[in-house]
């Protein structure tokens, strides 16, 4: 359970103890709180009972496919996971963010550039909402958008969106009509140092208007090698 509910805490589900020393150690130095383990199945339960802020989960572990365990948090929690993994192909980046991940590292990595990572995801899916323009409320068609909530329905009923899938169907919706590029989108949605990371938009427009329903397609429009606009009034 957490004592201080003020602390950041991170969940590390790693089996190598150098890089469980080398990530905890510069955490904690950075007021984290670091809770580790090594096993796909009781990162599960220590979900439930240590509540991280973020998880940090390898691919290659002992007891389970690392794939399978982030599909499952993302079932059970909306907490930021960034998958931290030696197998750096664009198969397995895609399919880690398919199954709910928010981010995707290659090991061997720099220290820098994982804090980096981690603040610009907590930053994104910690759930206190920025500043709200005056429209409040978004309408188009069945798809109702409540940004001061961070809720969406579709013909009156919720979809649940992980906060990247909110933070990313507000971009759209708050410049209706308007073409965003790809490096906007990104910068905007996952921040700066994001603008070539092309297949995590293309995941999660994907994974947006499978949430969205069948007219999904019509309302998030595809500028070929240029963009995405939400559809106008």
């Amino acid at each position: 359970m957490r004592e201080n509910p003020d602390t950041t805490r991170a969940l590390l589900v790693e089996d190598d103890p150098n890089i469980v020393d080398l990530i905890r150690s510069n955490l904690s130095v950075r007021g984290f709180d670091t809770v580790v383990c090594g096993e796909g199945e009781r990162a599960l339960r220590l979900l439930e009972t240590e509540s991280p802020d973020i998880v940090l989960l390898d691919l290659m572990l002992p007891d389970a496919d690392g794939m399978e365990i982030c599909r499952r948090i993302r079932e059970r929690s909306s907490v930021a996971v960034i998958v931290v993994s030696a197998r750096g192909g664009e198969r397995d980046k895609v399919t880690a963010l398919n199954m709910g991940a928010d981010d995707y590292m290659t090991k061997p990595f720099s220290v820098e550039e994982l804090l980096a990572r981690i603040t610009a995801t907590l930053r994104r899916t910690r759930s206190t909402a920025p500043a709200e323009p005056a429209t409040l409320i978004i309408s188009a068609g069945d798809v109702v958008i409540d940004l001061a909530r961070q809720q969406v329905t579709v013909a009156g009923e919720a979809v649940h969106l992980t906060p990247t899938e909110f933070a990313l169907l507000r971009e759209l919706a708050l410049n209706r009509g308007k073409l965003l590029t790809h490096a906007h989108l990104l910068r905007r949605v996952w921040g700066s140092g994001y603008q070539t990371e092309t297949e995590y938009l293309r995941v999660y427009i994907r994974r947006l208007r499978a949430k969205l329903g069948d007219d999904a397609a019509q309302l998030i429009l595809t500028a070929p090698r240029a963009g995405y606009r939400f559809a106008p009034d």
